[in-house]
């Protein structure tokens, strides 16, 4: 098998508005994928932020707890006096308040041998003592002289202050405490974990063009294969000779990529599906050769015997049952030479539906054909509907003559006496409409799908007829519409029928075949 050329390039899809134009909309591959990756990243970026955010809060709390250890030990060293003062006007400052270098805001308490409290809030104008005074030193002392006197550090907020760390230590008989601001680390936090949330924003937003950009580049080759699947979608392959010229392009059917998988098993599935079409074409054209071949030969004997069973007819002195035995001899092979003339027309149809097309009067044909079912089916009401000029349509004359008699031929044979046959044609937009509409008992829908095949009966379904059926009556009617590039529609509306009719054909039934040809002046362009 030659070897087919392969998809050059991606087609626009019909329509547009398809998964092809857009890789990342909704439902698709790539939008899971972006729309994955990008959580994976936000999730990476809260752990990275609160990871960073814990350790640096940790690493100033640290220094923080170093510069309460160092005031501890500084105040440690300097005892306050037995009275808690400095002088006679008032209490002084604390221990180890006094000591250049304390952080602004930074409260020192210590308790008197003697009894009671001094305590002291480092501020920019100097200290702020108090033993008893309601200040801030006051408020901070009532708080830390609450700590437990275990030489840990403890986090409390103050009223008025903010929030503190402290540790209280007891030295004998006196309590010192130092309790540092942590309103540097609070904003040192604060200003990290804004900015990390801005960088995780933009990182996100980042992430979200860039692996789009990724994701619809590392896409385009199953868009590829999709557009040869679209490709071969749409390929004519229910009948005929069949040609698959898409493949796609060995650049995506490399086995060693995942795509190039997909793409090499699509390529051996076209490679079996192309061996497969041919070799049912080859099937199918050895049947029609023999079908063809069998009924030209079956034409000659079937000639012979209806010629011998003429020639015992006019021989006299014949018995009566041999008469009978004749006449049914004759009966049956004028039935089957029509049967084999039908399948060697159906089996030349399909070996080329080439016709010799003419202009031809459609009026005219319609009128005989009605005039001749007329004279064959007295029991029923022949009706015609024809305009008063002529329709010329591009046909062969004896092949539309056969069409036109088959489904009138239908019409007589499968509907009771009294039905009415009502024959109408139209002309619109260049094409021609012959309508053929009986008031028989309609045709069940289980059998629609079928009557255009070939050997295919309706009798189980309408009434019974008298009169041979081979059943290739409409198949002949298809073939030879499909041949003159026109169209053959049935539709029917059974007795019993659930469907709701429309309005104007409330409460009836029956039969309606539609055939649609070009006119003479309609330009055909061949499928």
């Amino acid at each position: 098998m030659p070897d087919a050329p392969a998809l050059s390039q991606s087609p626009p899809r019909k329509g547009g508005g398809s998964w092809l134009d857009h890789p990342t909309g909704r439902g698709t591959l790539g939008r899971r994928l972006v729309l994955r990756v990008v959580a994976i990243v936000a999730a990476v970026a809260a752990v990275v932020t609160v990871v960073t955010t814990l350790s640096t809060r940790a690493i100033l709390v640290s220094q923080l707890d170093g510069q309460i250890d160092a005031a501890s030990a500084r105040q440690v060293g300097r005892p306050a006096s037995g009275d808690c003062s400095s002088d006679v006007d008032g209490p002084g400052p604390a221990p180890g308040a006094d000591v250049f270098g304390n952080v602004l805001g930074s409260v020192f308490v210590a308790t008197c041998p003697s009894g009671g409290w001094v305590a002291t809030l480092q501020q920019e104008s100097g200290f702020d003592a108090s033993q008893r005074e309601k200040t801030q030193a006051a408020k901070a002392a009532g708080a830390l002289l609450k700590l437990s006197a275990d030489g840990r550090k403890h986090n409390l907020r103050i009223e008025g202050l903010g929030f503190y760390r402290a540790m209280s230590v007891e030295r004998g008989s006196i309590t010192y405490v130092v309790a540092l601001p942590m309103d540097d680390v609070h904003r040192a936090v604060n200003s990290l974990l804004l900015v990390e949330t801005g960088v995780g924003i933009l990182a996100l937003a980042a992430s979200v063009v860039v692996c789009r950009a990724v994701v619809v580049r590392n896409l385009k080759p199953l868009n590829r294969l999709a557009s040869t699947a679209n490709q071969v979608s749409e390929l004519d392959l229910d009948s005929g000779e069949v040609n698959l010229p898409v493949r796609v392009p060995p650049t995506l059917s490399d086995p060693a990529t995942e795509v190039g998988q997909v793409g090499s098993a699509f390529n051996h599935m076209l490679n079996n599906v192309e061996g497969a079409l041919e070799a049912r074409q080859r099937s199918e054209t050895k049947i029609r050769q023999f079908v063809a071949d069998a009924s030209h030969e079956l034409r000659n004997p079937l000639a012979s015997i209806r010629g011998y069973a003429e020639l015992t007819h006019r021989t006299t002195g014949t018995p009566q049952p041999v008469t009978h035995a004749i006449n049914r001899i004759q009966a049956q092979a004028t039935r089957m030479s029509c049967l084999v003339e039908d399948m060697l027309l159906l089996a030349r149809l399909d070996n080329d539906q080439q016709l010799d097309l003419t202009p031809t009067d459609l009026v005219e044909i319609v009128l005989n054909a009605v005039s001749d079912s007329q004279a064959a089916g007295t029991d029923h009401t022949w009706i015609l509907d024809l305009p008063d000029d002529p329709v010329t349509v591009a046909a062969d004359p004896d092949r539309l003559v056969q069409v036109i008699i088959n489904v009138l031929s239908n019409a007589r044979k499968h509907t009771p006496p009294g039905t009415t046959v009502t024959t109408t044609v139209t002309t619109d937009q260049g094409l021609a409409t012959l309508t053929i509409t009986d008031t028989g008992p309609g045709i069940p829908a289980s059998v629609r799908q079928t009557v255009f095949e070939r050997f295919a009966r309706a009798d189980t379904a309408r009434t019974a007829s008298t009169e041979g059926s081979t059943g290739l009556g409409l198949s002949i009617v298809a073939a030879v519409m499909d041949a003159h590039h026109g169209t053959v529609h049935i539709d029917s509306r059974t007795i019993d029928s659930q469907t709701q009719p429309s309005p104007d054909q409330s409460g009836q039934h029956g039969t309606t075949v539609t055939l649609t040809l070009p006119t003479e002046d309609r330009e055909i362009r061949p499928e």
